[in-house]
C-alpha cells in the first residue's frame, strides 16, 4: 500500500526528470542552476542532491536520440501485434452432398 509519504517521494523524483525534459526541450543546458530554477518555479522545494545526481547521469546523454528510441520502440509493438484472420469453413456444394448420399442408398 503507497502511503502519503511514498506518493510525495514519487513525485518528487519525476519533477526532476520533467524539469530535465523542459530544458531540453527549449533547448537550455540541463545544470544545476538551470534544474533549480525549474524545479523552484513548480512550488516544489529543490532536492540539491537530487539536482546533482539528475545533472551527473544526464552528462553525456543525447536526449534528442533517447528520445527517438523510445518513439520507435513503442511503435513496432503495435504493428508486431498478430493479426487473427478466421478461417472459413469449406463448404461442401450440396449437390454434391446430396449425390454421396444417393450413392450410400443408390
Amino acid at each position: 500500500m503507497l502511503t502519503e509519504l511514498n506518493l510525495r517521494r514519487r513525485r518528487n523524483k519525476m519533477e526532476y526528470t520533467y524539469a530535465a525534459l523542459l530544458l531540453h526541450k527549449v533547448g537550455k543546458d540541463i545544470n544545476e542552476a538551470n534544474l533549480k530554477a525549474v524545479i523552484s518555479a513548480t512550488g516544489a522545494s529543490v532536492d540539491e542532491a537530487k539536482v546533482k545526481v539528475m545533472v551527473a547521469s544526464l552528462s553525456g546523454v543525447d536526449i534528442a536520440s533517447k528520445l527517438a528510441n523510445a518513439s520507435v520502440m513503442a511503435a513496432p509493438a503495435v504493428a508486431a501485434a498478430p493479426v487473427v484472420e478466421e478461417k472459413k469453413k469449406k463448404e461442401e456444394p450440396k449437390a454434391d452432398a446430396a449425390a454421396g448420399l444417393a450413392s450410400l442408398f443408390g
